[in-house]
Formats: C-alpha cells, structure tokens, sequence
C-alpha cells in the first residue's frame, strides 16, 4: 500500500479538473471572460472538491482517528449490522467543501470489504447508514480489536472508490479510499470505547481523534 506523498489534488479530480479547464479556456477565447466566468468558478470548485492535503498523524497507542472530513453527527450504542455486535457508533457527515479522502481510523490488518447497493438519500439522515450505497471495511487491530469503517454514498455521491481488500494491512491515517461530492463514514466501535469528541465537532481525517479503545483484556 502507498502512503504519502500523494499529490495535493487527488489523482480521482485529474480527468474532472482537465475537463474543467481545458471548457473554461475554449469559452474564454471564443466568447470572452463574461461567458467564461461560471465555468473558472466551476473549475476553481472542482479543484477545491479534490484537494488532498497531508496531515499529521497523532501518536499514542489505542487511538481510534477520524477517516474522514467533515461533522459528527452521530455518537450512539446500536447493533453493528456488518459484525452482528453492539458497537459504539460514531458518524461523521461530509459535504461538497470537506475534503473527500478516505483514511484509515487505525492500525490493522482488514479482515473482510463488503460492498452493498443502495439509494442516495440525504447522508445526513440517519438512515442512510443502512439504505444507502456503502463499502463496510473490518480491521482487526493487534490486539484483536474489530473496528468497523463503513464509507456511505449520500445524494449527490454517486461513486465510493475503495483501494483495499481482506488480507491487506492499513496504517492509521493511510489513505485507503475517496467518495466522491457529499457523504459519511460510519465507524462501529467495540462498546468500552471512550469517545473523544461530540456531536457537532468538526474533525480532520488522520488529524484528530474520535475515540480511544479500552485496553486489551489479559
């Protein structure tokens, strides 16, 4: 698996971008800078929607990191529908300006990548988490931990994009997916998890944490 460098505009925006440009420049020559202006504005939105700055990973054992941009918009107990557990769940939405790469919440080797179809309702609605198009990731941590990542489409999403596959082992705060235009993540958390923001923070993936996992029984 890469880590970083990746580039500073994600590789998934590069044919968006291109297109973006290369229509902006043609209406620009041919019809001048009035007729162009919406398009440099839909050219400059593009470039912002696929930025993929690097960020600075914390230390410290047990540490559960944000995957994603965005808000919290859930901190609940319910049933983990992809391991048949209680879970600790803990959502965070993210809209068109958030950043839209995916990264690894810990570090762990992936016991299993499900895909499931679905709608594109609102990913803000609650649920979406089970309605909508989602890939659900279950990494195993070291010391046995089962941490549950699940990417969700939301209503313009319309593209989950997963780099990874049962077997392989992720860093936290490694790049291992991009959903693109507006969605959430969803992590399923064992239940002695302490969270570690609220509901309405905003978070940074690989930046700030969520959650830290309880110590592994002896």
């Amino acid at each position: 698996m890469s880590r970083y460098p990746h580039p500073i505009i994600a590789r998934e925006g590069w044919p968006f971008l291109a297109i973006a440009v290369v229509v902006s420049l043609v209406v620009t020559i041919w019809g001048g800078w009035l007729w162009a202006l919406p398009l440099w504005l839909v050219s400059l939105f593009v470039l912002q929607f696929f930025r993929d700055p690097p960020r600075e990973i914390p230390q410290g054992e047990r540490l559960v990191l944000a995957p994603a941009d965005g808000r919290v918009i859930a901190i609940e107990t319910v049933r983990d529908p992809y391991a048949d557990r209680q879970a600790l769940k803990i959502s965070v939405f993210m809209n068109v300006f958030n950043v839209h790469s995916n990264r690894s919440p810990v570090d762990g080797r992936i016991d299993k990548v499900e895909y499931f179809p679905g709608k594109f309702l609102n990913a803000d609605l609650d649920k979406a988490s089970e309605a909508n198009e989602r890939n659900a990731l279950q990494i195993r941590t070291a010391d046995g931990a089962l941490v549950g990542c699940v990417q969700v489409a939301g209503l313009v999403a319309r593209r989950i994009l997963c780099y990874v596959a049962a077997g392989d082992t992720l860093a936290r705060g490694q790049r291992f997916g991009f959903i693109r235009f507006g969605s959430r993540v969803d992590l399923y958390l064992p239940t002695d998890a302490r969270p570690r923001v609220g509901v309405g923070e905003k978070v940074y993936a690989a930046r700030d944490v969520l959650a830290e996992l309880a110590p592994a029984q002896q």
